[in-house]
């Protein structure tokens, strides 16, 4: 069956893609923000979890899963395409190629582990959205937006850093880990205020406002 997807939709979908594929990239450089250390896709990668909640709060949960299967897949691309890059003979006047290979060389542990954490965590942070919808009767979007980004950004968290740094010590990953967290939610806290003003617009402008009741959360199938 053809289903038609709306302008809105599809914009939201493009740069939710955008902000995971930029994310691992920007990932590469390590930013001291009050005077702690976090990569620097902690300035993007929020923003896909507040766009999958404006997803899935208009759409619903098998959209919003869509749009993240989508993104999975084209990062999955990008990472093959960059391993394929840089594994071609450079030219013989290019002097760039320890800063691209340093970018783009991502051991398979690193990859796989950014790949199944940001499946993992924006799938629950969907899914937990769109069940405390049906609970709340479509109140309560500011609470039901950060309890879900609690739960998706410590999943993300939690697969991502034990696999990316293999044998490191709890003691140095919890702190690691906390501090992402904490940074990354506190963001989403204080850009609430325009998540909710979006999603208010999207709901009148699109005249939807889907309730997930009785659907399978199955996230591999998609009908």
């Amino acid at each position: 069956m053809n289903q038609k997807h709306s302008t809105a939709f599809l914009l939201l979908a493009i740069l939710f893609v955008v902000c995971f594929v930029s994310s691992n990239l920007f990932a590469s450089k390590i930013v001291c923000i009050l005077g702690v250390n976090l990569p620097g896709a902690v300035i993007v990668f929020p923003l896909s979890y507040i766009i999958g909640d404006c997803l899935t709060e208009v759409w619903g949960f098998k959209k919003a899963q869509l749009v993240i299967w989508t993104a999975f897949a084209m990062n999955l691309l990008v990472v093959l395409f960059g391993l394929l890059i840089v594994h071609l003979p450079a030219a013989s006047f290019w002097d760039g190629g320890p800063h691209f290979d340093y970018m783009f060389n991502l051991a398979p542990r690193i990859a796989a582990a950014s790949l199944l954490a940001f499946w993992a965590g924006s799938t629950l942070n969907s899914m937990v959205l769109s069940k405390m919808k049906v609970a709340d009767r479509g109140k309560r979007f500011g609470v039901r937006a950060i309890l879900s980004s609690i739960v998706g950004e410590f999943a993300d968290s939690l697969i991502f850093m034990p696999i990316a740094f293999f044998g490191a010590p709890v003691t140095s990953l919890l702190p690691m880990m906390l501090a992402q967290v904490s940074f990354k939610v506190i963001y989403e806290i204080i850009i609430l205020p325009l998540s909710s003003l979006i999603v208010s617009r999207l709901k009148k402008y699109e005249q939807t406002d889907t309730f997930d009741n009785g659907i399978s959360y199955n996230p591999f199938s998609l009908s």
